[in-house]
């Protein structure tokens, strides 16, 4: 069986019965097959369906006659479709407003959702490993500068805004001061993490939400679908801020240091601006928000000016720093100083079927109030089992081991294939402010599990590993409040 037209299923066998059923005319075969009636409109198909007709008829191909041959006449290809809408020209690039800045120190880049973000700054010709242990020690030491820009940022205003994300997030909102910063946790309607980030109350009827870099649009988008079809009564407007807003996270045990002479007026001691504070005032003339939080665990500010200012506030925070020992870092540093500290990535440690306990942020959940989305589902008793997968910490027994973010853990390693998996690396680095490798894992009752060995298996051999606290580096947190 020969097929004559792909888009119609057409093959020889039915252009041969068209001619026994009495089908003379090539435009009666054509309709009674339907050959060469798809987005082909007829010569690619039909020239085969004529020469089999002709066969079939005994007469000569050129006195069967032609269809009406429509363009394209011959095959198209997807490429000719498509034009330029190639690599950049396809999906459209993000560049936050210190892009440039960074490509003229040499940045290594990589894709995150669009947008382009700066990996790490080799330099003197450092691979990444080096380049990063470099990073992260000069951050922890003295001073680092860090391109938040790409975080999605959604300005929720309103008389009923803490009524909204009261309802929206685990946590509770309505006593939140303004002036002081919540970290949010965002559940769907099943009890699963969804979406994180810093929020600050700018009023009593406006918050500044941060999310994901590749949350911002979902998490707006739930955000409306609640506000429109579950509670249209309640006064509130949604903006998506994501691109309006340049942020700077300047962090490290000489930040304030660096950004005191620059704010115009603005105090931002320990006092004035504890850990997980926000303040409305201007650096360099620029009208600026600056929260007062870290995501390395050191003390940190994230300055926030509107993009068209990005780049040279930014010069300007560089110019101070320099003197203080600032050093740029990329995301690969950025996430091994979180790791150290051990903060979840939502996307890396969540895989969509993970709780707010599961990840250790069973503490965020409010236990007070009446709902919010995903309260039901986590009553369930199969969401509160203890042999969930639970947030835990690894380290193996050669400090320079750095395991594969994937690999599976065991409890024996001379267990017969299958082996029974008890879990996953979901993240893994070397630390150089340690001296020794880390590793997040997801584990089957894992907080139970603390001081036990767990094995990772892979070729040729299992690589023990202790289960320990997720938090590595400054367990009290007091390099937070300095």
């Amino acid at each position: 069986m020969a097929f004559v037209d792909y888009q119609n299923d057409v093959t020889a066998k039915d252009v041969k019965l068209a001619v026994r059923e009495g089908f003379r005319s090539i435009e009666h075969i054509k309709r009674y097959t339907t050959t060469g009636m798809a987005t082909d409109q007829g010569k690619s198909s039909n020239v085969n369906a004529l020469g089999i007709a002709s066969e079939a008829l005994g007469r000569p191909v050129e006195k069967v006659g032609l269809t009406t041959f429509r363009p394209p006449f011959t095959p198209v290809t997807f490429g000719a479709f498509a034009g330029h809408a190639r690599e950049f020209l396809f999906d459209p690039v993000r560049r936050t407003a210190a892009d440039g800045w960074a490509r003229d120190r040499g940045a290594v880049f990589e894709d995150v959702g669009l947008w382009q973000r700066a990996r790490y700054f080799p330099i003197n010709g450092e691979d990444m490993e080096a380049a990063v242990r470099r990073e992260c020690l000069a951050t922890r030491s003295a001073v680092g500068i860090f391109d938040a820009s790409t975080l999605g940022k959604i300005e929720v205003v309103g008389p009923d805004a803490a009524t909204f994300m009261n309802r929206m997030y685990v946590n509770g909102w309505t006593k939140l001061a303004v002036g002081r910063c919540r970290y949010g946790l965002l559940c769907r309607e099943n009890g699963f993490v969804y979406d994180d980030g810093v929020v600050g109350r700018v009023a009593a009827d406006r918050f500044h939400v941060t999310t994901t870099t590749g949350g911002a649009a979902g998490v707006l988008n739930m955000m409306e679908d609640y506000l429109q079809t579950e509670w249209p009564d309640l006064d509130v407007w949604l903006t998506s801020t994501s691109e309006e807003w340049s942020v700077i996270a300047v962090q490290g045990p000489l930040a304030r240091k660096v950004l005191a002479p620059l704010v115009d007026g603005l105090d931002i001691s320990a006092e004035a601006l504890p850990h997980m504070s926000m303040a409305e005032g201007s650096i360099c003339g620029v009208p600026m928000r600056l929260f007062r939080v870290s995501f390395t665990g050191e003390l940190g500010f994230e300055v926030n000016v509107p993009s068209r200012h990005g780049r040279r506030i930014w010069d300007a925070i560089w110019a101070a720093g320099e003197p203080h020992g600032m050093t740029p870092y990329g995301t690969e540093t950025m996430h091994v100083l979180r790791a150290e500290k051990g903060y979840i990535v939502v996307g890396q440690e969540t895989d969509g079927t993970a709780t707010p306990d599961d990840v250790g942020c069973g503490w965020a959940v409010s236990k007070v109030k009446k709902d919010f989305v995903g309260k039901r589902s986590l009553a369930l008793p199969a969401l509160k089992a203890p042999d969930r997968l639970q947030l835990v910490g690894l380290l193996t027994l050669d400090p320079s081991e750095v395991l594969e973010e994937g690999t599976q853990l065991v409890a024996r390693p001379d267990e017969a294939v299958p082996m029974h998996k008890l879990g996953h690396v979901t993240s893994s680095y070397f630390s150089a402010t340690l001296g020794h490798s880390i590793a997040l894992a997801m584990v089957a009752g894992g907080r139970a599990r603390m001081g036990e060995t767990l094995y990772v298996p892979v070729e040729g051999r299992s690589i023990p590993v202790k289960v320990t606290n997720p938090v590595f580096y400054d367990v009290e947190g007091a390099r937070l409040n300095v």
